[in-house]
């Protein structure tokens, strides 16, 4: 089995290395390792040298990519790629746009690596991510909220074609309908994506009035987004169906309604558990007794404090938290004291609390 060289060996940075160092070390590289640079009989080595490091270039340049991989190595990579993903989105026009006669876009390095291109044919609409306000106690119970946002959704005149009425879509006639063009740049031959169709290998004659020929137009929609109890901060709650509208009778994307829990006037949530603060009289604190605190519910319990209870004491109540997601077990309430300290005191208070501060020795 043949093992695969580090990503970083190859291109030859470190580690910690900036994207401005491992993009100015693969241009360099790929000018020194292009096939077209060197004679017939060293085609094929400088072939495998230029697929090498344009391969740790695409993952080290992806910051997700990169993150993958100094996790879990190669196998990180190689179970969540193909060949294709590995340069999906990758940005070779920064590269190599200001060297001499390469001019255009080095967008595509299929070519290279044995996978043939294609042509783009029906795409999944966009995901899309909409915020939604909630208060802590809507997040305990469960609740309904309303939502409007924006999407795309399929023209309802051209139906998703673009083209208006009585019209068709006819071959691209820049890239007669391969859905790309070559390019010779002096030691380069350069493929990119044909600017007119987007790779599509067609385009449209007459644009639909409606949409100008995208084939989507944008609308509002108000629904009704049902919330469970126990969500939290960044859950996510998926809609399928709701995000922007895909192409050519692809399917659209998906809703993610993300929660964001307003901050309470009492309570802190710390994960599924619940922390609050409680001023409790001087007297109390001294020889003990009993106080009422809030619960999430809206109601009140009461709680023993034991004589000394000292300001900063916590006191743990028992599943009266926040319920968890998925099972509905709740958390637990975090009490913590803090001593009231009365800053009036009548003539008989005062006189009583100088008695006391006498038997402690203190004269006042």
């Amino acid at each position: 089995m043949t093992v695969k060289k580090d990503y970083y060996e190859i291109l030859g940075v470190p580690k910690n290395a900036s994207q401005k160092e491992i993009e100015e070390v693969y241009r360099r590289l790929a000018i020194q390792y292009h096939p077209d640079r060197h004679p017939p009989e060293k085609k094929d080595e400088m072939r495998e040298k230029f697929k090498e490091i344009s391969e740790a270039y695409a993952i080290l340049s992806d910051p997700k990519k990169r993150k993958q991989y100094d996790m879990y190595g190669h196998a990180g990579i190689d179970s969540s790629y193909t060949a294709e993903d590995i340069f999906s989105g990758v940005d070779f026009s920064s590269v190599f746009r200001d060297i001499g006669d390469f001019g255009s876009v080095f967008e595509d390095l299929f070519d290279f690596f044995g996978v043939r291109e294609k042509k783009r044919g029906p795409q999944r609409g966009a995901d899309l991510e909409v915020p939604l306000n909630i208060t802590l106690e809507e997040a305990f119970h469960g609740t309904e909220k309303p939502l409007s946002f924006y999407h795309t959704v399929i023209c309802p005149v051209c139906k998703g074609s673009g083209a208006k009425l009585g019209s068709s879509k006819k071959v691209c006639p820049k890239c007669k309908g391969s859905g790309s063009i070559n390019y010779s740049r002096g030691f380069f031959s350069i493929r990119e994506t044909c600017p007119r169709c987007r790779g599509k290998g067609e385009v449209v004659d007459i644009p639909c009035d409606k949409c100008g020929g995208t084939g989507k137009i944008k609308q509002q929609e108000n629904i009704v987004v049902k919330i469970p109890a126990g969500v939290d901060n960044g859950t996510s709650i998926r809609i399928k169906g709701k995000g922007e509208a895909g192409t050519e009778g692809a399917p659209s994307g998906d809703l993610y309604v993300s929660i964001r829990i307003q901050p309470h006037s009492i309570f802190v949530r710390q994960g599924d558990d619940l922390v609050s603060k409680i001023e409790i009289p001087y007297p109390i604190a001294v020889l003990g007794g009993e106080v009422e605190v809030p619960t999430i519910e809206g109601s009140k319990i009461k709680i023993s404090i034991p004589s000394g209870t000292q300001p900063k004491k916590v006191f743990r109540v028992k599943s009266k938290g926040m319920p968890d997601l998925h099972t509905g077990k709740r958390g637990d309430l975090y009490i913590e004291i803090e001593i009231q300290i009365p800053t009036k005191l009548d003539e008989k208070q005062k006189r009583a609390l100088k008695e006391y501060a006498k038997t402690l020795g203190i004269d006042i």
